[in-house]
């Protein structure tokens, strides 16, 4: 039989001018989606990625087998106190999504389901569910659902006494809180760029147009509403990737005016919480790896800020949880999380002792302010996900459920490890990696590099069960903790972002040469893989330096970086003007120009590629992976594969359904372990 051809985009050349440079893009017209040979090219590409994997059909059934044979399908969450309820969601084996359930006052109380996934997906392809927000008597339920995958979120309420659906129907809503009352909610909702831009206040069963409480006109600020854990105030903040400012209104006064804390002012980013007779504020008014400030509530503004805990340059003070005795502090040293405990009445402070050199820990499920008890997750590449409740006086804790998995599976048998690079200006880069303690040292092991890298978004060290379908067949698996991302707090996220873009793919680079030269792995075995952001960090890289990798897995990926931020109208891209860069200025044009990868693809050889999109995708349009893909078909100057899969009935994320979503992993892991020489 004949190896199947790759399908050809036609070439409907579109031609713009940018500060005097003219520019021609052949495949401009894959952005029309009503257009049916749009949908025609993707299926076509669809059909011929499934034509060169047909022969790993069986191989995928076997890996499909293997994830799900260490899923606990039928599970059950930790339930969380809220109000006088425990809420919990649960899986059942067959089923796609969770159940959402509470008891009333206590655990042992007759289980009431308040949500069934399952139910609001039947006969959908695609469900996620948004919002989740109990009245504070708990009798209404205000929730979301997404049922395209474009992240376009209905806002529904449920009456959770009678299980009656009130004729509630809001679109676009973004985020939501209640009111003390238990019957006004406040919600905002996304103008046609997809940017949360409007608060309006809603009163549950009354007639008549919903109040518009505020607008914000910069295009580059959302708004977003929330309440303290204390339940005493509402919080409305309008934040840039640089600047915020936040208005607060008690919460059992929801027709009063909001009162702002501070005006906004350029690069000063703060946030709110409430505790007491003051607000806690977050603030990077002194330095980028931010402080805490207090102020009285009466007088929360600029000139009555109290400093609490002071600006630490090599620690970043990521957010504050206040309870009524006590602090709990996020805090990023030396690239891993720390939660720092602060009793109020006497001062005294004390981290929280993790096992382990190298985890991911975050708080979970913390709805009650007056509690002693701090519950949170913890995680690492070898230990599956744990939760605990900490009792902040005494120091002790209790492990309340570490996540099974099945099949025998020995955490003894693996081994993690933190690493460095050395980046080309010689910045110290973190690399995080697992492997099986049999694990040939010598160069033949295959490698498996993630990595992301913008946002100021830290890789967690959590734990995947679906690794070990890797990680059993020889590989070490590694993420590299680039510049752009978080890892290292603000800064480390400010020498990657702007004009200093091109050192995330530098960092990648170095990350992956580390490993080669550690004999980790070598060239011609190592796969790498990146998402959205990640995406542009795997078309960089691969332009940079193909002859570096053997196989990519781009998800999503942002690759046509000048075309899409040029064009405002798109979401997301007036707000990543603070990220990126603006083109519209001949600075940030040329530099974005130089390592965008849909405008630097050459005629050159480059490794094997999977490449993924979703044709609802609101954040990376999916034009943008199919049009690098039809350009690159054109260019590359190798016999390596190069597939386009496009999911058509899901957004960013991808599949939905949890079995759906492993469906694809097993089909992404036979491409990887078929390329590097893995059938069976």
């Amino acid at each position: 039989m004949s190896a199947p051809l790759p399908p050809v985009a036609k070439k409907v050349p579109k031609v713009d001018v940018y500060h005097g440079e003219r520019r021609v893009d052949d495949y401009f017209w894959l952005r029309d989606k009503q257009n049916p040979d749009v949908a025609a090219y993707l299926e076509a590409e669809n059909a011929y990625a499934d034509a060169v994997m047909a022969p790993t059909r069986d191989f995928q059934e076997k890996l499909y087998a293997e994830l799900l044979g260490r899923i606990q399908e039928t599970d059950l969450s930790v339930p969380y106190r809220e109000g006088a309820f425990f809420w919990y969601s649960r899986t059942e084996q067959g089923k796609q999504y969770p159940i959402l359930c509470r008891r009333a006052g206590s655990l042992d109380a007759a289980e009431q389901v308040t949500l069934d996934v399952n139910e609001l997906a039947a006969g959908k392809p695609f469900m996620a569910l948004g919002a989740y927000a109990p009245a504070d008597d708990g009798r209404l339920l205000a929730y979301s659902t997404d049922d395209t995958g474009f992240r376009e979120y209905r806002l529904h309420v449920k009456d959770l006494a009678t299980g009656e659906l009130l004729p509630e129907r809001i679109d676009k809503v973004v985020t939501v809180a209640w009111a003390a009352d238990s019957r006004t909610l406040f919600y905002t909702v996304e103008d046609a760029a997809k940017r949360s831009y409007r608060l309006y206040r809603h009163e549950v069963g009354a007639a008549g147009v919903d109040e518009l409480v505020y607008e914000e006109t910069d295009e580059r600020f959302g708004v977003y509403v929330g309440r303290s854990r204390s339940g005493a105030y509402l919080f409305l903040a309008a934040a840039s990737h640089t600047t915020s400012e936040v208005r607060f209104l008690r919460a059992d006064a929801p027709r009063e005016a909001w009162t702002l804390v501070a005006e906004r002012e350029a690069d000063h980013e703060y946030d709110v919480e409430h505790h007491g007779e003051r607000f806690l504020i977050r603030t990077n008014d002194r330095g980028r790896t931010f402080r805490l400030v207090s102020a009285p509530v009466a007088t929360p503004g600029r000139e009555h800020w109290k400093e609490e805990v002071p600006l630490r340059p090599a620690v970043m003070l990521e957010a504050v949880d206040a309870f009524r005795e006590f602090l709990v502090l996020h805090e990023r040293e030396a690239g891993l999380p720390h939660l720092r405990v602060t009793e109020v009445a006497s001062g005294a402070s004390h981290r929280i002792v993790m096992p382990e050199p190298a985890y991911d820990a975050f708080p979970s499920g913390n709805r009650v302010y007056d509690t002693a008890t701090l519950r949170f997750s913890y995680e690492s590449l070898v230990t599956p996900s744990s939760v605990f409740d900490y009792d902040m006086r005494s120091r002790e804790r209790v492990l309340l459920k570490q996540q099974p998995v099945l099949g025998g599976y020995d955490p003894a048998l693996y081994v993690s490890e933190r690493l460095a690079a050395t980046a080309p200006d010689g910045t110290a880069v973190p690399i995080s990696l697992v492997y099986r303690r049999d694990l040939p040292r010598d160069g033949s092991a295959r490698g498996y590099l993630y990595g992301y890298g913008s946002y100021g978004l830290s890789m967690p060290l959590g734990f995947r069960s679906s690794r070990l379908s890797l990680l059993d067949r020889g590989f070490v698996y590694a993420i590299a903790h680039v510049r752009g991302g978080g890892d290292l707090g603000k800064p480390w996220h400010d020498a990657g972002r702007m004009r200093n873009k091109r050192n995330t793919f530098t960092d990648f680079v170095a990350c992956a040469e580390h490993l080669v030269a550690q004999r980790y792995t070598s060239a011609d075995r190592l796969a790498i893989e990146g998402g959205s952001a990640g995406g542009l960090l795997m078309g960089a890289v691969v332009n940079l330096r193909p002859e570096l990798f053997r196989v990519v897995v781009s998800k999503v990926p942002f690759v046509d970086v000048v075309n899409t931020m040029m064009d405002a109208s798109l979401p997301l891209t007036a707000g990543e003007w603070e990220e990126w860069g603006d083109p519209r200025q001949p600075e940030d044009y040329e530099y974005m120009k130089s390592y965008c990868p849909y405008s630097n693809l050459e005629a050159k050889a480059y490794p094997a590629m999977l490449v993924r999109t979703a044709f609802h995708d609101s954040q990376v349009m999916y034009w943008e992976p199919a049009k690098y893909v039809a350009k690159l078909r054109t260019l590359k100057a190798d016999s390596n594969v190069l597939l386009l899969k496009t999911n058509m009935a899901a957004g960013h994320g991808g599949a939905s359904g949890r079995y759906d979503a492993l469906r694809e992993t097993a089909f992404d892991y036979a491409f990887v372990l078929g390329q590097l020489g893995i059938t069976e």
